[in-house]
């Protein structure tokens, strides 16, 4: 089967896999370029399982960031929900723990570079950069989970 992941912030992205091989790409820009590449994603590479990164609750110290997180999120989910593909939420601890990444706190300043790195030690063969680091993780860890 064919997945694709999403981490949904703006420096974000898209991962999915497809005959065998993994790809990625940053988040697009708009909602439009969203839709048009997930719709390419079912139609072309029939990926129809989407494991999506749920976003926190809280609005924490950032409330203009956390309202952008929300909306691409509830764009993203709009957009899986029209096309009919099943959606798959993972909270960012259970895919951090499937992978045994720690935590945030071990890892101070140098956190998203420590998930990068993972990322680069799964797919040696992807050019991985910081906007699609996550999106990798949590299609390994959905596909672990699953």
């Amino acid at each position: 089967m064919n997945y694709l992941a999403i981490d949904p912030g703006a420096a974000g992205g898209i991962a999915w896999t497809y005959d065998n091989a993994t790809h990625a790409v940053a988040m697009p820009e708009t909602v439009v370029d969203l839709a048009d590449h997930i719709r390419f994603l079912l139609v072309q590479k029939n990926c129809r399982v989407a494991f999506l990164e749920e976003i926190p609750k809280f609005s924490g110290p950032n409330g203009s960031a956390m309202i952008k997180l929300g909306i691409r999120y509830g764009e993203c989910r709009g957009v899986l929900a029209t096309l009919g593909i099943r959606m798959v939420e993972i909270k960012p601890q259970a895919w951090q723990k499937a992978l045994g990444l720690g935590n945030r706190k071990d890892h101070g300043t140098r956190w998203k570079n420590h998930l990068k790195e993972k990322a680069q030690v799964l797919y040696p063969e992807l050019d991985v950069i910081l906007k699609t680091a996550d999106a990798l993780l949590i299609l390994e860890a959905g596909q672990q989970l699953s």
